[in-house]
């Protein structure tokens, strides 16, 4: 971090000023003499074809904290912060069999929300608020990772003192993605997705052709690692960092990268993304073409051996501001300003969406269902509209309040949470399942998960049996266990008391 460069940070402005601009005017690129609903609001009336979902998803699943943490993981931790490609690689077969399913459950149900898909589902409110609170729950700290993003690139710029100088830059970031968002709602997040998809991999390409030859990266990060004591690339816990996978890490990488892949499709904002879709095909062909987006991931994270191999040295915790220092000491300061835009940038997609998101859980799986049954369309979109504000601020809170590890841990645990919505919302076809047994099996997966991930000092990975395992996926099995031992139970009462 070399201080503030002026023509740096006069690029970074212009992306922000041309982006929030087009997202306030988002609603002019559909105008349309209607009554404001719901399902207009929040899924633009499912009108969105195979090239804009294509932008809005990747620019919804790949977010910018992903785009600094993971090869921020790369640089402290090596070869295991690659588990994040073949996760997002084992993710789209499963998309592509379940997002259209869903899809058309909700299309034919008149469901906004993955909750209302539920609700019809079973018929069970109780199921649906259980699935509606864990999204909920869940992305409040993921909206405040996106603003620890922007926060990580704005102290590489060195225009994010301590203190309300910079606290005020950082809201007033986010407040035109809130005014952005309550106008437009889901449209405001697909025209910044595209001018994130355009500029993010522009910035990418240019980046891996100043870095050079790949091979060279790797082989000079591996000198760095078994050279001389002064040449070494120390990892932030004091061990040696190596782009080869320890083969007693490979129980973690595989159930970090199973796990992950199946908690991804339970967010609700990817969810809310795909029912935006027009129909089934454009999701089964985004299952294909989003690998993409992958793609652009895996260059993203062999920045983080390329940090080591120019030698970067993040400050010790902070290993996210590897991949920024890397890229300003990488190109003259007008060229890192405009990626670091584009970074900055790839942050409000994501918190749009999660604020839409959340936002029409609370309004249609809360408020309509226990508060004011008989609210119309338009009075559901205003409430939809104002706790869209209210998670922003809710997020804004979380990063100028918690020290940033703390909202890290949230997120953590909030990966375990979401996964246990899986057997409600992917297992529909399992008629073994019932609604009470999902809705005890989500218990014991939320209590085991918050259990295990808490009592390792907030560490999502725990030994069970001697061999370490991803907590989500070890409070999954007990979700899944519970689900079907109580559902069995219940069947069986059920045929006893039909006999007698």
């Amino acid at each position: 971090m070399t201080g503030l460069d002026l023509p740096a940070l006069l690029a970074f402005a212009a992306v922000l000023v041309l982006t929030s601009a087009a997202a306030v005017t988002a609603r002019w690129f559909h105008r349309a003499d209607v009554l404001p609903t719901p399902g207009d609001w929040a899924l633009a009336g499912r009108r969105f074809g195979t090239v804009t979902t294509w932008f809005l998803l990747g620019g919804t699943i790949y977010t910018a904290y992903t785009f600094v943490a993971v090869p921020g993981v790369v640089y402290a931790e090596g070869a295991l912060g690659f588990f994040a490609l073949p996760y997002t690689v084992i993710v789209y077969p499963l998309a592509f069999w379940l997002l259209p399913k869903l899809w058309r459950e909700a299309r034919d149900t008149g469901a906004v929300t993955i909750a209302d898909v539920v609700r019809v589902r079973y018929d069970s409110p109780g199921l649906a608020l259980a699935v509606a609170l864990t999204g909920i729950l869940v992305t409040m700290p993921y909206v405040a990772l996106q603003l620890l993003g922007i926060r990580t690139v704005l102290t590489v710029l060195g225009v994010y003192p301590a203190g309300v100088v910079g606290d005020a830059i950082l809201g007033l970031v986010f407040a035109v993605l809130a005014v952005a968002t309550y106008r437009n709602g889901i449209r405001a997040a697909a025209v910044i997705a595209f001018l994130k998809g355009v500029l993010v991999f522009a910035a990418i390409v240019v980046i891996v052709v100043l870095l050079g030859d790949p091979a060279d990266i790797f082989a000079q990060a591996e000198r760095r690692a078994t050279g001389p004591p002064d040449l070494v690339s120390a990892g932030v816990d004091g061990g040696v960092v190596t782009t080869h996978l320890d083969p007693g890490l490979s129980t973690v990488y595989v159930t970090l990268a199973v796990g992950s892949a199946l908690a991804l499709l339970m967010y609700p904002h990817v969810l809310t993304g795909a029912f935006a879709a027009r129909d089934g095909q454009v999701l089964r062909r985004n299952s294909v073409a989003l690998l993409g987006w992958t793609a652009l991931l895996g260059l993203f994270a062999l920045l983080g051996v390329a940090a080591h191999a120019r030698g970067v040295l993040a400050p010790g915790g902070q290993a996210e501001l590897a991949v920024p220092m890397l890229i300003e000491g990488l190109m003259p300061g007008w060229a890192a300003g405009l990626v670091f835009g584009a970074l900055a940038i790839g942050a409000l997609v994501p918190a749009s969406m999660m604020s839409v998101a959340a936002a029409m859980l609370f309004t249609r799986n809360v408020y309509v269902e226990y508060v004011n049954p008989n609210s119309t369309p338009k009075q559901q979109t205003a409430i939809a509209r104002f706790v869209s504000l209210l998670v922003k601020l809710g997020a804004l809170g979380f990063v100028l309040v918690l020290a940033a590890q703390d909202t890290i841990n949230l997120q953590l645990l909030g990966g375990v949470w979401v996964l246990q919505t899986f057997p409600a919302v992917a297992l529909g076809p399992l008629r073994r399942l019932t609604s009470p047994g999902l809705l005890a099996g989500w218990a014991a997966g939320m209590l085991a998960g918050t259990l295990l991930v808490t009592a390792g000092g907030f560490s999502a990975v725990v030994v069970i049996g001697g061999v370490q395992v991803y907590a989500a996926v070890v409070a999954l099995a007990i979700n899944l266990a519970v689900a079907f031992a109580v559902s069995a139970a219940l069947t069986l009462s059920s045929r006893d008391r039909a006999g007698d």
